[in-house]
């Protein structure tokens, strides 16, 4: 890669019925203080004005674009539409609904660099309403994560993803409930290692109507994730249940 993307970031945005919250989302991305950056937004056909949003920023700002995909295909598929269309070394992740502090990708970026092989990188994080009226706890991450820890494991926080090309290859999400989850292990599981920034750089929206809120519905993804996808046997893929649901209900105990 050229010297020009050994820097861009290029930032990975699905958004579906993200009219209310997509702005948010971009000006946290324009008061970045690492400026060298593109933000591929892929619209997913949703009902609302979300793409007219989009429009919007982008004709102020030409490093915010819309991808417009032809039909709805969920968020694995329009990530991978971003995905197609970014330039950068570095690919980072925000969800519509999600939103930065100014200091993250410049943080993120010289923590990374000074990390030997880590392809994936991830910080901590606070919780905020649907309103953002009200600011949850600091959410601390660990220093490090292998493919085996991360079964077991909920750390890792889409938005506050961040990987380096150079090592990961090309890669993509794959068509399941939790596809950034797969994402992430399947780079670690090729041997990477994904290293934590633990500082409070980004902000994750509690959305009331968001499906991840039903917990029941979400945990059976996680095991269908161990048995179908990771192709763990039943006894295996039990232990690494009880340690991921252990961690997620002390994780959500608090706001």
């Amino acid at each position: 890669m050229s010297s020009d993307t050994d820097t861009l970031v290029s930032i990975v945005t699905p958004a579906y019925k993200a009219e209310r919250v997509i702005g948010a989302a971009i000006g946290s991305v324009q008061s970045q203080t690492h400026e060298h950056w593109e933000m591929l937004i892929a619209e997913d056909c949703g009902p609302d004005n979300t793409r007219q949003c989009v429009r919007a920023f982008a004709s102020m700002d030409k490093r915010v674009k819309l991808i417009e995909p032809d039909r709805n295909g969920g968020p694995a598929s329009a990530r991978n539409h971003a995905l197609a269309h970014a330039k950068g070394r570095w690919i980072a992740f925000l969800d519509s609904d999600d939103m930065w502090l100014p200091h993250k990708l410049e943080r993120q970026l010289d923590f990374h660099r000074s990390q030997p092989g880590a392809v994936l990188s991830y910080t901590g994080f606070r919780r905020i309403s649907d309103d953002a009226s009200r600011t949850g706890s600091y959410i601390s991450v660990p220093p490090r994560m292998t493919y085996r820890r991360l079964l077991g494991n909920t750390a890792i926080a889409t938005s506050s993803v961040l990987i380096d090309r150079a090592l990961s290859g090309r890669f993509a999400m794959q068509q399941t409930y939790y596809d950034d989850f797969a994402c992430w292990l399947a780079l670690l599981k090729k041997g990477g290692i994904a290293v934590g920034l633990d500082e409070d750089l980004m902000r994750y929206r509690v959305m009331d109507a968001s499906v991840s809120r039903d917990k029941r519905r979400s945990a059976l993804k996680v095991w269908r994730a161990y048995r179908e996808i990771e192709k763990l046997g039943p006894l295996i893929s039990a232990w690494y249940f009880s340690q991921y649901a252990a961690r997620a209900i002390h994780k959500y105990r608090q706001f």
